[in-house]
């Protein structure tokens, strides 16, 4: 691929197998095409983007992307080319016009027939990416943990209301049944009033300790690192794309927050959604005495009980109530007494919000304006809950905190760590 300033690839090899160009018009704050499909940007084309491509191929015309790694860019347009290739071949009609890949993810905000952006980068660049993503007047996707730090959260907040953009966090188990369903039970008081819940996920984030490597062919490492403190490279943060696997970026506060933020963006989200906490949060938190890796506790106002730990059945959430509990994870739905879990919630109960695929409530939301079911203060709400259960576990002591202020109480220490770990020079806007 011959790169210049602005791009490596200036329409693709795609533009190859003639798509034909569909007209736009203006629409509100974004374009809709005749064919009703968005034009979308990818900004990060790594390992958790491809799944994404899959969850929105069919959905929407992917027709830019970006990356600082050249290689996982170049295998992201050569599966996006393979599809729609295999779509013209078995005479799908699509309106698909072309892709254009850029080393610079500005480039993509740029363009005007780009309605809205995913991003998929790792979570030190979410918040400066959606904000001028918004700013740009590009309605969002942002992979969870939506906030690398809770004042980047309310920042992305404040930037999707300013801009009124649709704003959906990547937080997708709201559009699964058996989430949504165990939510319900408990919202309506099949297992009684809640006392504990129970979430494993996990453990916190740790400092960066690992050794420099030499630095891969393609790959900026210097755009990689962006706002983050900086640190030389080691494959363990961008393994090469044959590789094909998670990078285990997410392991380090500098760049993630540990899998008590990167699960915890899943199942304290369940947890928030079920008490009804979408707008709140936990007001105490109290770590292990021993200094273990499990056993937090978040406290909320209403008393439930909110601990982090291993209830023996994996990735999930138990909720215990005087009548019972229920159990549930990915693969998991049960109760105790077994008949809980198969009620039919009842007209006039409480029923919450429903989606069967999240990309396709985020795309629908865009046309109409309505709010998608993991909007951008839910996802907010979620990640801080994984940011201060970071906090507490690395301060080792009990903390309070006010939910509507979003600050802890009498504890500077602890306020500090609310805020970005930027290096000289980067600020959010």
């Amino acid at each position: 691929m011959k790169k210049n300033r602005r791009s490596f690839i200036s329409q693709s090899a795609l533009a190859a197998l003639s798509f034909t160009i569909v007209p736009r018009y203006v629409l509100g704050k974004g374009f809709t095409a005749p064919s009703d499909m968005l034009n979308l940007g990818f900004i990060g084309t790594g390992k958790q983007a491809r799944g994404l491509l899959n969850s929105f191929k069919e959905k929407a015309n992917i027709i830019a992307g970006a990356d600082v790694d050249i290689n996982k860019l170049h295998y992201f347009h050569s599966l996006l080319e393979k599809y729609y290739s295999q779509a013209k071949s078995n005479g799908k009609n699509t309106s698909f016009k072309g892709f254009t890949a850029y080393d610079d993810y500005k480039e993509i905000l740029a363009r005007k027939d780009i309605d809205a952006v995913v991003i998929a980068t790792p979570d030190h660049w979410h918040a400066m990416q959606s904000i001028q993503a918004a700013n740009a007047g590009k309605h969002v996707y942002c992979e969870k943990p939506l906030a690398h730090t809770v004042e980047e959260g309310r920042a992305m907040v404040k930037a999707a209301r300013k801009n009124k953009i649709v704003f959906q966090t990547g937080s997708m188990q709201r559009s699964w049944r058996n989430f949504r369903h165990a939510c319900e039970l408990v919202r309506n008081g099949y297992i009684g009033k809640i006392s504990e819940i129970h979430v494993m996920v996990g453990d916190k984030g740790e400092t960066y300790n690992l050794p420099a490597k030499v630095l891969r062919p393609g790959l900026n490492w210097d755009a990689w690192i962006g706002p983050a403190p900086y640190n030389e490279f080691n494959p363990e943060l961008a393994p090469p794309v044959e590789q094909d696997i998670f990078p285990n970026w997410r392991n380090f506060k500098e760049y993630g927050g540990g899998y008590i933020s990167d699960w915890g963006a899943h199942m304290f989200d369940i947890a928030q959604w079920a008490m009804g906490m979408d707008n709140s949060g936990p007001v105490k938190l109290i770590p292990p005495k021993d200094g273990g890796s499990k056993g937090l506790q978040l406290i909320y106002e209403n008393g439930v009980v909110m601990k982090h730990l291993d209830f023996g059945r994996g990735q999930g959430v138990r909720f215990i109530g005087e009548k019972g509990r229920i159990d549930v994870s990915r693969s998991i739905l049960d109760s105790d007494p077994v008949n809980i879990v198969n009620a039919t919630i009842q007209p006039g109960e409480i029923r919450l919000y429903e989606s069967n695929d999240h990309y396709f409530n985020w795309l629908n939301c865009i046309k109409d304006g309505s709010l998608p079911i993991c909007d951008v203060e839910v996802g907010h709400r979620t990640s801080s809950v994984c940011n201060i259960s970071n906090i507490a576990y690395w301060l080792g002591r009990p903390l309070e905190w006010d939910p509507h202020a979003e600050k802890f109480k009498n504890d500077a220490e602890a306020n500090t760590m609310l805020k970005p770990m930027f290096r000289e020079g980067w600020t959010l806007g």
